[in-house]
């Protein structure tokens, strides 16, 4: 196909895909301060139906915060307690329980909150000995807490909750009391080994495995997090990124080779970005997002227990996290790019990531196909669904909840009818039940005539029942190259596997015809040739 016929084929293709996209996204687009795209095969943006809508944003005194500051309430702390969030930075939903568990950082505080969002609970601090010190109620106060896990323990049942107290350079593991009061159980600090290099210890975030080994995003510690074991005692550092390789830097390690030691120690070390985030699955895979704004290698990774990250490029896995490319905003001259600052896996398995830079939440399954992109950053609007500062993504079923730390509230994102049938889809396409999925991409398609995947699912279920030649035509809609051909090849061997007497009947005429052929020409010049010799 020539370059031409295929420049024509892409613009047809875009300009088909957003068309139906527009004419069955306009009602949802209405309620929405932003548009639902997704990407095209050429990774061009192209309108799609919303996968989730706005349901409620959550303040301060939704929550109830105000009784903090009632004598007569149970959860009374003081009259002066804040009733709204300052700079929340960490949301946990504890699905065991059903409770959420969020970081108030500006207030030094954590609360606990019901499945409604209403708290429940609020904690300064905790009771025990630690290194930090006390206060003179004997109690030892946070200081601007910036991340939370909380995690039934499996050799005790105890409730654990895990924070990382960034402020006071610690992190600690502590139990519930009541409503008001926690207790230590474990402080980490800094550990006391020449392995740890860096100046500081100020956790950022914090979760923990099944067997209670403890990880810290640690600022400024860009060998990985920083691992503890369930006694407290340092293992080292956990899955670390690795240098982006641009341009200066090859140049530079080419330079290194042929430079004076005096050159060498003039110039700058090249060295992994920290990451900003993490989450961890069922099955103890951890997921890590890195916020740096130019960072594409291991700007996303899954590891595993060994530290090992089973997304690695390296060996020739093609992931992409975020927007495809950088975004111009003409009004003020500025290019954005994705700063992917919290990462979430939900129950059924799909990634959620959250981009800070603009306040996008990008959906993908199991096997990182994008599922959907919503949201949006608006400095100017106080529109639900548009954020100033998202700082934490959590998910709970169907339900999305992003904590914007400089909005000060909490926005609650439920599935919409398209978004219900794309999950459905997908839960059954990850686990190979490619024919099962067949009426679900149906649907999906009915909704949203570009999404490519639904195009993909459609031909492996056509494939899979062996319509091979219907499964050819999803996957040239969907330019999926690779299952084109694997078609191709199924079909082209039922061909010969169906039609095999009719070809070996064709083949074998064939050849009786030619030796036929042969020996009449043959015949032939030789009746030429004696006629010749007679007339001579």
């Amino acid at each position: 196909m020539s370059r031409n016929k295929i420049s024509i084929k892409r613009i047809l293709s875009a300009a088909l895909a957003a068309g139906m996209a527009l004419t069955m996204t306009t009602a949802v687009y209405a309620d929405e301060p932003y548009t639902a795209y997704n990407y095209d095969y050429w990774d061009d943006a192209i309108p799609s139906q919303s996968a989730y809508r706005v349901d409620r944003t959550v303040t301060g005194a939704d929550m109830g915060l105000d009784r903090l500051s009632d004598k007569n309430d149970p959860l009374y702390v003081g009259d002066d307690a804040p009733a709204s969030l300052k700079d929340a930075k960490d949301l946990y939903y504890d699905s065991d329980n059903e409770t959420f568990w969020l970081c108030d950082s500006g207030n030094n505080r954590i609360l606990r909150l019901d499945g409604d969002l209403k708290v429940t609970g609020c904690y300064t601090g905790f009771d025990g000995q630690t290194e930090i010190g006390v206060a003179e109620d004997g109690e030892s106060k946070f200081l601007n807490p910036a991340g939370i896990y909380v995690k039934e323990s499996i050799f005790d049942d105890e409730l654990y909750v895990y924070i990382a107290d960034t402020d006071n350079s610690r992190a600690v593991k502590c139990t519930v009391e009541s409503d008001r009061e926690m207790s230590l159980v474990q402080e980490y600090t800094k550990p006391d080994t020449e392995l740890y290099d860096s100046e500081t210890f100020n956790p950022s975030k914090i979760l923990a495995d099944k067997a209670e080994n403890i990880y810290v995003v640690c600022k400024s510690v860009n060998k990985g997090s920083v691992q503890f074991d369930k006694n407290g005692d340092f293992q080292g550092f956990y899955g670390a990124n690795r240098v982006e390789v641009t341009a200066a830097v090859i140049a530079q390690k080419l330079w290194r080779k042929i430079a004076s030691n005096e050159q060498i120690a003039g110039m700058t070390r090249n060295v992994p970005v920290e990451y900003a985030n993490f989450d961890i699955d069922e099955d103890g895979f951890i997921y890590t997002v890195t916020e740096a704004a130019n960072a594409t290698t291991d700007a996303v990774k899954k590891l595993n227990p060994a530290g090992y990250n089973i997304w690695d490029n390296a060996v020739g896995d093609e992931y992409s996290f975020g927007d495809v490319a950088s975004e111009y905003d003409a009004t003020t001259n500025t290019t954005y790019k994705c700063r992917l600052t919290d990462i979430v896996v939900s129950d059924n398995g799909t990634i959620n990531i959250l981009d800070y830079e603009n306040g996008r939440v990008f959906q993908y399954d199991k096997l990182c196909n994008l599922l959907c992109i919503f949201g949006t950053k608006n400095s100017t609007s106080d529109q639900a669904g548009s954020f100033l500062g998202p700082n934490a993504i959590e998910a709970r079923g169907t339900e999305i909840f992003i904590l914007d730390g400089s909005k000060n509230d909490i926005t609650v994102y439920t599935e919409t009818t398209f978004g219900k049938d794309v999950h459905e889809a997908v839960l059954l396409y990850d686990e190979g039940k490619y024919s099962e999925a067949k009426s679900e991409w149906e649907d999906v398609v009915k909704r949203d005539g570009g999404y490519a995947l639904a195009y993909v699912g459609l031909g492996k279920a056509a494939l899979n029942d062996g319509e091979y030649s219907e499964a050819l035509d999803y996957f040239e809609i969907a330019y999926d190259q690779d299952d084109y051909d694997k078609a191709f090849k199924y079909a082209r061997e039922e061909f010969l596997r169906n039609n095999f007497t009719v070809i070996m009947i064709v083949v074998i005429v064939l050849i009786v015809l030619i030796i036929v052929y042969k020996v009449l020409k043959k015949k032939g010049v030789r009746l030429i040739k004696r006629k010749k010799k007679e007339g001579e």
